[in-house]
């Protein structure tokens, strides 16, 4: 994890609902196939806070084995259905993505922050981890870029993550938010909602830097 989160996290894992939380994940991890691997799950948080532009935050990791690799919609071997979808709007909205692969680190390295609503998974049983205590966590990690972090945009990807909208403070930043790009709700209205082009004219317009999709 990245030096600039540390004040968030040490907070975050000292309060009762984190403990709670782990001691689930650890029993889990002994018992059965927990996805991303442990290494991985705090990946998104690599990133570097003071650099975060974006912020996009999808449903839980991917539940089959070898895909999810700590940052959300990313797989550094294939490109999955979700990711497909993602680049196809992509390629609709601002022209060609960029991204050869799966890999979703250059986004990282842009100061994107590829965040899942729920951490982890078990294998083949998507939504298996809901209720846990991620959601929590992942709503005191909103609150805190909200607060601490000027100008972001948020793209919120599927129902559990709209429901961060009320979280967000409108004036300040940008939300955009759409159906999730799974192929089961992508024709939904994921399609068509051009975030990417979005994304970039309000960076644009406060001084920052664009994203290369």
């Amino acid at each position: 994890m990245h030096e600039s989160w540390k004040g968030f996290l040490k907070s975050e894992f000292e309060k009762p609902y984190f403990k709670e939380l782990s001691a689930f994940l650890h029993e889990a991890y002994e018992t059965s196939q927990i996805l991303p691997k442990k290494s991985l799950v705090f990946r998104a948080f690599t990133t570097d806070l003071n650099e975060v532009k974006v912020v996009i935050l999808g449903q839980d990791p991917y539940h089959t084995p070898g895909i999810a690799d700590g940052l959300a919609f990313s797989n550094r071997k294939v490109i999955p259905p979700s990711l497909v979808n993602i680049y196809k709007e992509i390629d609709d909205d601002i022209g060609k993505h960029a991204n050869p692969s799966g890999d979703l680190t250059p986004w990282q390295k842009q100061g994107v922050l590829l965040l899942n609503n729920v951490l982890t998974v078990e294998a083949h049983k998507a939504g298996s981890h809901r209720g846990k205590g991620w959601e929590t966590f992942t709503t005191e990690t909103i609150k805190y870029l909200n607060t601490n972090r000027p100008h972001l945009v948020f793209i919120l990807w599927g129902r559990d993550a709209r429901n961060k909208k009320s979280l967000i403070d409108t004036s300040k930043h940008l939300v955009l938010e759409a159906p999730h790009p799974s192929p089961l709700s992508a024709y939904a209205g994921f399609f068509g909602s051009k975030p990417f082009s979005k994304a970039n004219a309000f960076l644009k317009k406060n001084g920052l830097e664009e994203i290369i999709w």
